[in-house]
């Protein structure tokens, strides 16, 4: 069986087609219609065409996107793609293209691709967080999504940002509705703000952390010394929780490697243990995750999924 896999995000949807082997046997992506919901179900439903055309068969279709689907409405909700929300995603691009489809939020479809052959292969219980233009977090068990009872298992990253007062978390809104979300903090856009709040210079946070990493700009140092910090704050509250086998880390912020020599010596500080020996990993396929974790949508055990 080949499966195909769709990565429905922000700026790019991307399509990869997998064999029984978890081979990639082909790779495509286009540019997000900003905006207009039609459009975006268009393109998704070209991308499959035109990957089931490349290797000449049909295939199964599983798709992950920003937000969730409601319990209670079926409807979409939550998504930073704000033309998804009040629509039955799935269903409507079931009916469009006139075959089962399977679906999972992004970050759960980064957890379970790592959990199945990335980072986490060899754990029970992973966590995996996608820090990057958002943040998100996913939980699998055996391999199996953890949805939950209101389908949020894993929203870490609308948590409020532990460690900050009332006034701190009101100077930063977030789309959700809320205020002082993790996302406000840890996300790639809140940190180049920070950076331009200190300097009044924008740069890029990949330019910020290599300017920390050369050890030429203080201010760029400073940043990511209170990213690990925040980082450590927030992560402490899902071991506590959770104490996940390993916690597996993908999007733009994950790149920085000051996360992961700094980091878990701050947890260890924080948690309520003698000992975190927690590895703390990047996602062994990096922005291919996600979109090889919605083909795994269609892998055993189905219930992976419910």
């Amino acid at each position: 069986m080949i499966r195909i896999g769709i990565d429905l995000g922000g700026t790019k949807i991307a399509a990869c087609a997998l064999g029984d082997d978890g081979v990639e046997l082909v790779r495509h992506r286009v540019a997000t219609p900003q905006g207009s919901y039609e459009q975006t179900l268009k393109a998704i439903e070209d991308l499959v065409r035109r990957v089931e055309g490349d290797v000449g068969a049909s295939c199964t279709v599983g798709i992950g996107y920003p937000g969730s689907v409601s319990p209670r409405t079926g409807l979409h909700r939550n998504a930073n793609s704000t033309c998804l929300n009040g629509h039955d995603v799935v269903g409507d691009l079931q009916n469009q293209m006139n075959r089962e489809i399977r679906g999972a939020n992004d970050a759960n479809c980064l957890a379970l691709s790592e959990a199945f052959d990335g980072a986490g292969a060899a754990s029970r219980v992973v966590f995996a967080v996608i820090i990057g233009t958002g943040t998100g977090g996913g939980i699998v068990v055996d391999q199996r999504i953890l949805v939950g009872r209101n389908a949020i298992g894993g929203e870490w990253g609308h948590c409020p940002m532990p460690g900050t007062d009332r006034a701190e978390r009101r100077a930063r809104p977030c789309y959700c509705g809320q205020f002082g979300c993790i996302e406000q903090f840890l996300a790639g856009p809140a940190l180049e703000a920070e950076y331009f709040r200190h300097e009044n210079i924008h740069h890029p946070l990949e330019e910020i952390a290599g300017r920390s990493h050369a050890n030429v700009d203080p201010s760029a140092r400073a940043l990511i010394e209170l990213l690990c910090e925040r980082l450590a704050d927030a992560l402490a509250v899902v071991v506590n929780t959770l104490d996940p086998d390993v916690i597996v880390l993908g999007g733009g912020v994950s790149n920085i490697a000051e996360i992961y020599s700094r980091t878990p010596r701050l947890i260890a500080q924080r948690i309520f243990s003698d000992q975190f020996d927690t590895p703390i990993l990047r996602a062994k396929f990096g922005d291919a995750s996600g979109v090889r974790g919605a083909a795994r949508l269609w892998g055993e055990p189905r219930s992976s999924i419910d």
